[in-house]
């Protein structure tokens, strides 16, 4: 169920992403633990939004890639971000019909010339 502010939320609107979340868990037992949050999040190719999954590796990037291809989520889609000394590269899809935001953070150091 997508929400709107005349919509009010209830426990019923989590389960595709909950149900997503299990999926994923069962499927692929041996990615690296990430922090998952179920969060209202925006529908991709609609301007919709959903209870949707949030997850997010810090100081793995080898995870994040482990993560991004189990959810099949397209590499070519990926966004480098930075700010100061944090940047992140993050993803976005669906899952189980759920959308999903797929984040990894690292510490950057723009000195830094490799």
């Amino acid at each position: 169920m997508t929400t709107t502010a005349e919509t009010p939320d209830t426990n019923a609107d989590q389960v595709k992403a909950a149900g997503a979340l299990l999926a994923i868990l069962t499927a692929h037992p041996r990615l690296p633990a990430a922090r998952v949050h179920l969060q209202p999040m925006p529908v991709p190719g609609t301007y919709e939004w959903a209870w949707g999954l949030y997850i997010a590796l810090h100081d793995d990037l080898g995870g994040f890639e482990q993560w991004r291809q189990a959810l099949g989520l397209d590499l070519a889609r990926v966004e480098h971000k930075h700010h100061a000394t944090s940047a992140w590269l993050t993803v976005t899809g669906t899952h189980s019909g759920a959308p999903v935001g797929l984040f990894g953070f690292y510490t950057f150091d723009p000195d830094d010339e490799r």
